[in-house]
């Protein structure tokens, strides 16, 4: 399996290098966003994850792949701060040559420093709407304090007036500047998925973290989702993706890291995936017939198999 990277849809302009042209060992010309090396995570006698190593290019999207249980959302947890893994390290750098060791930091803080996520059930506040949820995203970039917001200060209202425009903003790029003044719980499935990306995307991430986006979406919701990550990429946000539709996954990643029971099995592009007999295995070994072939994708071929499971670690 190739460990280098390779040009391919979602593939944003890199910045090279890292502080006075350094680069990761065994990788010349690297330019991290995150490098995550041999993360252990253990719950009692079961192992989440097992020595894990992720290394995500900045600008880069990246998906993580890989069976029911393969321990996907337990790697998102500890790149966030929910989980603290027993082993390992995790390095984010939110710019070039500004490195942060995160491991043991609170969620709050990692998001301060530029790691946005959404979650696999979608996490709105319903009885807001659609620009009064954005706009709790964007309000934790504000600096006035309680003291500004109780006197009413002149730099509160500024900042007050940028984030309903910045909110706003963001609600035009996800495909809901219509949708300004509704509730959240109102919205249609689809778009309450996007809703929930807008907010993260409030808080000025370097890196969005997706936890299956996509699922219960429609197709023609999975096509504008594909073309809103491009998006987010070409803005210089790097996308970390988890994704259970293949489909999805293979348009827009331009490189795959395949988990199974915790470990990594394959990184490389997705044609490379694709043709890995440790990944087919992993797939066609752990799943039942009719799940494998649920969207009349060729026999043997990950693409399409839309599985819908959820981690539980």
């Amino acid at each position: 399996m190739s460990k280098h990277r390779a040009a391919g849809p979602g593939r944003a302009v890199l910045v090279p290098g890292g502080p006075g042209g350094e680069s990761p060992a065994g990788d010349p010309g690297a330019d991290l966003v995150v490098d995550a090396r041999d993360l252990t995570l253990r719950f009692g006698g079961v192992t989440s994850l097992d020595g894990v190593t992720l290394r995500h290019h900045r600008g880069e999207i990246l998906a993580v792949i890989g069976p029911n249980g393969a321990g996907k959302t337990s790697l998102f947890n500890c790149l966030t701060g929910a989980y603290k893994p027993q082993q390992g390290s995790v390095a984010f750098s939110p710019e070039p040559g500004r490195s942060h060791s995160i491991v043991g930091k609170t969620p709050h803080s990692i998001t301060k420093l530029g790691v946005a996520r959404t979650f696999q059930n979608i996490r709105l506040f319903p009885a807001l709407s659609a620009l009064e949820n954005v706009q709790i995203g964007v309000e934790m970039r504000q600096r006035y304090g309680s003291i500004g917001a109780i006197l009413g200060t002149p730099r509160m209202r500024r900042e007050e007036r940028s984030g309903v425009e910045k909110s706003i903003e963001l609600l035009e790029l996800v495909g809901l500047r219509h949708r300004v003044h509704e509730l959240s719980a109102s919205l249609p499935y689809g778009e309450q998925r996007r809703l929930e990306i807008a907010r993260a995307l409030g808080t000025g991430p370097k890196l969005l973290l997706l936890d299956e986006p996509a699922a219960g979406t429609n197709p023609s919701e999975k096509l504008e989702l594909a073309e809103l990550i491009r998006t987010i990429a070409g803005t210089g946000v790097s996308v970390l993706l988890i994704e259970h539709d293949m489909r999805l996954v293979m348009s827009v990643a331009a490189n795959v890291t395949v988990l199974n029971f915790g470990r990594v099995i394959a990184h490389g592009t997705p044609a490379e995936v694709q043709r890995d007999p440790a990944v087919v295995e992993a797939y066609l070994g752990t799943q039942d017939d009719d799940s494998v072939g649920e969207s009349d994708a060729p026999a043997g071929d990950l693409v399409g198999n839309g599985g819908t499971g959820r981690d539980q670690h």
